[in-house]
């Protein structure tokens, strides 16, 4: 049943990218750019979109034979000057007097650092090609991109499920056109701070379930760790393929008002949303095809085949040609087109529990053409599913003696049961202390700041400042098990009090940060909403960061919960690369 449906999705989705072609080529006669260029008659003087010294033109007729050697070079020549003349057209639109804020006429930057503009009402740097192109475009045809767009990701099967939703499970993830813009630069310290906190959160995973040295220094409290639901005591003495726990994470990333980047949480079991991004990001070109052509969009498109790679990186030593399955908690799992669109793009079986079996020391997967040993396990179901006879004894989604073979060394778990202790929020309060411990350096990536209502002296000052600060349980998500206390009432707050004083290991709280706002598609206007960033890290022979992430937006006026369970979207992630790198998906 489940490979039926893999098959339904990737004919849906064929179909709507053909649809999506098609409204493409009605764009050449009733949209493009150039129809709305200023009156030819005005001399305007042509300046190319490009960095100085740097040969747009020759760059793409090179990289294009490149690709294609015995290619006609003409046609080649053709394609990369069609390109060219599209950022001419840009530049002479601008140029010719047209309002390129018309569409931006009532947009309020207010106090918050926003993504496109500066405090000034200009566009930043990288974002000027893109306000450009909107502008150029009708209102009508901008929302009827925005429809076409949002039809599609539908015909696609991009949705989720919202567990206790009355009137259906299955939703759309709600997507705005207006990407989200990161210049190079800013992208260069991202990746380096995600790829150190990989690594450190690693170390720290494997310290504790092995020597534990970080707990006998009192880095991290003892009590802290071992009081933590997700630290798993049947993991104990775990040693995974390489040394490597946690292969794939995503970490949630926020901008104050000073537009500095913050790390808000780490998610080291089972991170979702990626196929949103790579879903999001063949919508957004279809969207605005000649804008990716000229802006130095970094591609996504490789994840599947790095998430592959990993995931076989990690296949056991006595294994050559691994076989890697993906383990799915079934079709009522809120992630359930994640699983089936991320196994159709590897190329390998998606699998729930009983098609699993453990037999002569091995995991075994049964087929129409009888067993078939399974090597490494993409799980995305709980640590405490995994196994009843370890963990959960009424799991109904695992695969009863897998633990066994994990040990053995038999079979691979990506990630590693155990890792959720890294995404326990009182733990997250310790990660710089965790990188000066593990590598010797400062975090490269700031964390919010955050009491820890565990310490008598700090759960004081929060009891005392409820109606300042966001508390968060440990280990709740999706935006369930919070208090916003600026905006909740006073029998609320007093409710968190209680729970706080019953509980203090359970909670943290910490400031209601600026969060930054993009600019957003709202019932026909463009207003701004504010927004966080969750990147995706793979860490395999070497640590590698998606470039781009989700950009997940609070579509409600003046929300800050932006995840898709509380009404919260998504936008693209566009990060610009260097002058002379690859660009295009």
């Amino acid at each position: 049943m489940p490979k039926d449906l893999v098959s339904l999705t990737c004919l849906l989705g064929i179909v709507a990218l053909i649809s999506l072609d098609l409204i493409g080529a009605l764009e050449g006669s009733s949209s493009r750019l150039q129809d709305f260029v200023g009156p030819s008659e005005r001399q305007v003087p042509l300046q190319p979109y490009w960095t100085p010294g740097f040969d747009f033109h020759s760059r793409e007729i090179r990289k294009s034979r490149q690709r294609s050697p015995s290619a006609n070079s003409s046609a080649l020549e053709t394609r990369a000057k069609r390109r060219l003349r599209y950022g001419l057209r840009v530049r002479r639109s601008a140029a010719a007097g047209f309002n390129i804020h018309m569409k931006f006429a009532g947009y309020e930057c207010s106090a918050f650092f926003d993504e496109m503009f500066d405090g000034g009402g200009r566009p930043r740097e990288g974002c000027e090609l893109l306000l450009r192109t909107l502008s150029a475009i009708p209102d009508d045809e901008v929302f009827r991109r925005q429809r076409a767009a949002e039809t599609s990701l539908l015909h696609m099967g991009t949705t989720f499920n919202v567990y206790g939703n009355e009137r259906g499970v299955e939703k759309i993830l709600p997507f705005d056109m207006i990407p989200r813009i990161v210049r190079a630069d800013e992208w260069s310290l991202l990746e380096r701070g995600l790829a150190q906190r990989a690594r450190a959160l690693n170390l720290f995973i494997d310290d504790i379930y092995h020597a534990q040295r970080i707990l006998t220094a009192g880095v991290v409290p003892r009590e802290l760790v071992e009081s933590a639901t997700s630290y798993l005591k049947p993991c104990i003495g775990l040693t995974p393929p390489r040394g490597i726990w946690c292969h794939i994470s995503g970490t949630d990333l926020v901008r104050d008002s000073d537009g500095k980047y913050y790390v808000l949480e780490d998610n080291m079991r089972c991170p979702s949303g990626v196929s949103y991004v790579l879903q999001n990001r063949q919508v957004m070109k279809r969207t605005f095809p000649r804008v990716f052509d000229v802006s130095r969009v970094r591609p996504v498109d490789e994840y599947s085949s790095r998430l592959l790679q990993t995931l076989e990186c990690v296949k056991p030593d006595d294994v050559v040609h691994p076989t890697v399955v993906l383990l799915t908690p079934g079709v009522f799992n809120s992630a359930y087109f994640e699983h089936a669109f991320l196994a159709q793009q590897m190329g390998i079986e998606l699998v729930e529990g009983r098609d699993l079996v453990v037999r002569e020391g091995r995991v075994w997967m049964r087929t129409t053409r009888g067993l078939s040993q399974v090597d490494v396990i993409y799980r995305r179901i709980d640590d405490t599913f995994l196994d009843p006879k370890v963990f959960r004894a009424d799991s109904m989604l695992g695969v009863p003696g897998l633990m066994d073979v994990v040990r053995a060394g038999r079979v691979s778990l990506a990630n590693a049961p155990g890792t959720g202790v890294a995404d326990d929020k009182v733990i997250y309060a310790y990660v710089p202390a965790i990188v000066r411990y593990y590598l010797g350096e400062d975090a490269i990536l700031p964390n919010v700041p955050t009491f820890v209502c565990y310490d008598a002296k700090q759960r004081q000052h929060v009891l005392e400042n409820l109606d300042k600060l966001v508390v968060k349980a440990a280990n709740e998500s999706g935006g369930y098990g919070m208090l916003m206390g600026p905006q909740a009432s006073a029998a609320e707050r007093e409710e968190f009090a209680h729970r706080i004083r019953a509980n203090p290991r359970n909670y943290i709280a910490q400031p209601l940060l600026g969060l930054s706002r993009a600019p957003t598609l709202v019932d026909g206007m463009v207003e701004g909403r504010h927004v966080d960033l969750r990147p995706y890290i793979l860490h395999g022979e070497s640590v590698f960061v998606l470039p781009g992430g989700l950009t997940r937006v609070a579509l409600k006026r003046g929300s800050y919960v932006v995840n898709s369970s509380q009404g919260g979207g998504s936008k693209d992630t566009w990060v610009l690369a260097e002058s002379e790198s690859p660009t295009g998906d």
